[in-house]
């Protein structure tokens, strides 16, 4: 939106086209979702208190959590605002990536929503049925799938780029719509299941975004992405501002979940990242950089899956408790301990992931 007052005004004093530079506008575009998320925080959390918005916590967890209980939730509505006030403000509304990924949050955000009102509001313990929710999940990831393999204009962005090759990729064809499907959908619930332990979510989810705004950046840029060996995206460099608008709005409610927490991100905050995430990295063609670099909400996801199916194969549990950051607090490590080595592994794979685009 500032993009289009700049270009008007541009034609009166010619410093307004300062605002042409990609770069300067996602570095606004973090500072104005940290400055929105810091200013709202305050008063959203008031608010979730006053309506008596607050956190269950299972019996059957470890019991440092019980003090948890009645801790505001549902703040991801916080860093859902932010990303889209900062995302309007300063993006390329011409942009087709930018709605793809602005509307596929959204869903994945109104979907988480609606489990969590009837949780905390409504006391309904099932919250959404799972049923619902993986429809309207699948239908968002569907969506997004269909309109990209369709408006795709070259071959390169529909195929599978393999990391550390230089010339390894693999077209994917109609397939490109089934891995998009399950990148969204499945990063989605990913993030969902790491959101288990103050600021352990968030975290990973701003280094990741980051490493994906560069990632955005490379790609749109056809001199930069020629030089690195990797798919040139016509547009692709737009989704920084979105990637910056996404670490600047973690970042600013990290001020208020670190812990102890004062609020508690919810399904509407964790649904809605893991899925842009997922759409970010669709978009890029780095959907396998993203697992290297998301691995610790690939950690807790297979730890979930093993645990489930240990159990109803053989009766055993392989962990104390899944998802795995709650086997560590059983075996006696502080949450705190928990949470930090969680960020230095998350820093660590973000690292390597992003040595990918040198390393061929």
């Amino acid at each position: 939106m500032l993009l289009w007052l700049a270009d008007f005004l541009s034609q009166y004093y010619h410093g307004f086209t300062i605002f042409n530079y990609l770069t300067l506008r996602a570095i606004f575009g973090v500072l104005t979702a940290l400055g929105i998320s810091l200013w709202l925080g305050p008063h959203m959390i008031r608010r979730l208190s006053y309506h008596q918005i607050g956190q269950s916590v299972r019996d059957d967890g470890p019991k440092s959590h019980l003090s948890k209980a009645g801790t505001p939730t549902m703040g991801g509505a916080l860093i859902l605002v932010s990303i889209a006030i900062s995302t309007v403000l300063w993006g390329n509304l011409n942009n087709k990536y930018i709605w793809v990924v602005m509307l596929v949050t959204a869903v994945f955000g109104v979907v988480g929503w609606v489990d969590d009102y009837r949780k905390v509001v409504e006391k309904n313990s099932r919250g959404l049925p799972a049923r619902w929710k993986f429809f309207w999940q699948s239908m968002a990831g569907a969506g997004a799938a269909l309109f990209l393999f369709y408006t795709a204009q070259d071959p390169v962005e529909t195929s599978l780029i393999v990391p550390f090759f230089k010339s390894v990729s693999i077209q994917l064809g109609p397939f490109f719509m089934l891995l998009t499907y399950l990148t969204i959908v499945g990063t989605s619930n990913a993030v969902n299941l790491t959101d288990g332990l103050d600021g352990l979510a968030i975290m990973p989810t701003v280094l990741v975004s980051s490493a994906l705004g560069v990632f955005a950046y490379v790609s749109g840029h056809a001199s930069f992405a020629q030089y690195l060996l990797i798919p040139a995206i016509p547009g692709a460099g737009e989704l920084v501002i979105f990637c910056g608008a996404i670490a600047g709005a973690g970042l600013g409610f990290l001020w208020f979940n670190t812990y102890p927490a004062q609020v508690f991100m919810g399904d509407v905050g964790a649904l809605a990242l893991g899925a842009a995430l997922g759409v970010v990295a669709v978009i890029v063609r780095q959907e396998i950089v993203l697992v290297i670099m998301g691995g610790v909400f690939v950690m807790e996801t297979v730890s979930v899956i093993l645990q489930v199916a240990s159990f109803k194969l053989t009766g055993r549990r392989i962990f104390r408790m899944a998802p795995l950051h709650h086997h560590f607090e059983l075996k006696g490590w502080p949450e705190p301990r928990v949470i930090v080595r969680f960020w230095i592994i998350t820093l660590v794979l973000v690292l390597i992931g992003l040595a990918t685009l040198k390393i061929r």
